[in-house]
């Protein structure tokens, strides 16, 4: 099977695949509109089963995340509608507290629903989660935190189960930022009986703005300094509207596909203070910016190497990680990434030294950052010798972000490169075919013949 072949490829046929062929076409150049973030449009849709009454999240990008998540929605009793960047999910009686066994693996929203499952219904089965193959996702945070709240809980060969005939509030202490765990203790936390208290949460931009939406339907959330929510339960929840902020990860990704042809793009829908982090890490490379209330735009005469190592927010995302080793190979020099938040995320590299980077892999830890996979058996800092002319090759696509990194390196190669698996870009990436010939790069879907290990 081929990578994280746990997803598959939707538009696949018996015999062939579908393919992006990118063809270099120069310095790229243009203005780049991106809709809300891909890691907030689903945790809102979640979010919106606690209310009483419909909720709209408008700005949502159109990416097969969104569509698994509304189908699970769908499978538990709720109406969704989608109506061009908007979707209603009406909440309704729930007719079953049983995600279908055919979305094992598929993302991993289904652990979220579990909180919202016992509040509406008293019980939940999810199955297995799953996403990118970018290192393992342990769920221990999420049901110890389920457990202090009064649920039972119980591991099976397929998935989760749960019971709580009434959730109480309760003080956890997460031994780690996890973004994922943060958010099933607000959803959780907002219908309790009671007051919880969430020590060591994950405050990314996306988290804020999901406690914000669940002000809007009605919770009583309190964020506190030091990594603190205070969450005061409340007997009902109402719909609510909201309009999705854009996503970070594309915005960067896309003023690297500039940077790294020699170019500029500008991208429109992502406020600076989404990316305060990106630019100063690109800004102590050389870059230059025109950043306005609505676009932020970037070019650079020349990029010096550098040292980044990804954390938790507000360090260096680890979403930014892959188109950042991608733009290291134009950058001459040595430059360094090294990896905590994730410990299989360099699946991408050997692909990029087919293409002719030269990149070195060392489970040592090359930065200051107390990682928690120090020893692991995978890589978790790289080394980068920049300059190297890149050579357009056939790649395949092992996870959403290393996928965006190998269409920017076919970007500023030589030469003819084919990518497979690209469904993983349209599961994480707002029309990107139409962004990257809106901008000037020559890049079109085809039909390949399947390869004979997939």
């Amino acid at each position: 099977m081929g990578p994280n072949s746990n997803y598959p490829d939707p538009m696949a046929k018996d015999n062939t695949t579908q393919a992006w062929v990118v063809n270099p076409s120069g310095p790229l150049r243009g203005d780049v509109v991106v809709r809300g973030s891909k890691n907030a449009v689903t945790k809102h849709l979640v979010a919106s089963m606690l209310g009483n009454s419909p909720s709209t999240i408008s700005n949502s990008p159109e990416v097969g995340d969104v569509d698994i998540t509304i189908s699970m929605l769908e499978a538990l009793g709720c109406e969704a509608l989608k109506d061009e960047d908007n979707v209603t999910i009406n909440p309704g009686p729930l007719s079953s507290s049983r995600v279908p066994m055919r979305f094992t693996g598929l993302n991993r929203i289904p652990i979220l629903m579990v909180g919202p499952l016992l509040h509406r219904v008293g019980e939940a089965f999810v199955p297995m989660v799953g996403g990118d193959a970018i290192g393992a996702r342990p769920i221990d945070f999420h049901v110890d935190a389920l457990q202090k709240m009064g649920a039972e809980v119980t591991m099976t060969e397929d998935g989760l189960e749960a019971k709580a005939r009434s959730l109480r509030g309760a003080h956890i202490e997460l031994p780690y930022p996890s973004v994922g765990a943060t958010e099933t203790v607000l959803m959780t936390a907002c219908l309790a009986e009671g007051r919880t208290v969430l020590d060591g949460a994950a405050t990314e931009p996306e988290v804020i703005e999901l406690a914000l939406f669940l002000q809007r339907m009605g919770a009583r959330i309190e964020m506190r300094p030091n990594r603190r929510f205070i969450i005061d339960g409340v007997e009902q929840l109402t719909g609510a509207s909201h309009r999705l902020q854009g996503d970070r990860l594309e915005a960067f990704s896309y003023l690297v596909a500039g940077l790294i042809t020699g170019g500029e793009i500008r991208v429109h829908g992502c406020r600076q203070e989404r990316l305060v982090t990106a630019i100063s890490t690109l800004y102590g490379m050389g870059a230059k910016f025109e950043i306005t209330d609505s676009s932020v735009s970037a070019w650079a005469d020349a990029l010096q190497p550098t040292a980044v190592e990804t954390d938790t927010h507000p360090g260096f995302m680890t979403d930014w990680q892959s188109p950042m080793v991608a733009l290291f190979t134009q950058c001459e020099g040595l430059s360094v990434m090294y990896e905590t938040v994730y410990e299989d995320r360099f699946t991408y590299v050997p692909a990029l030294k087919r293409m002719g980077a030269q990149i070195e892999m060392y489970n040592t830890p090359l930065g200051s950052i107390q990682s928690r996979f120090v020893g692991a058996a995978t890589p978790c800092s790289v080394v980068v010798r920049g300059g190297e002319t890149l050579k357009g090759t056939q790649v395949e696509v092992p996870d959403i972000r290393g996928g965006f990194a190998y269409v920017l390196a076919a970007a500023a190669a030589e030469g003819t490169s084919t990518i497979l698996g690209t469904h993983h870009l349209d599961r994480g990436y707002n029309h990107p075919i139409e962004n990257f010939n809106e901008i000037g790069l020559d890049v079109k879907r085809v039909e390949v013949p399947t390869p004979p290990d997939t």
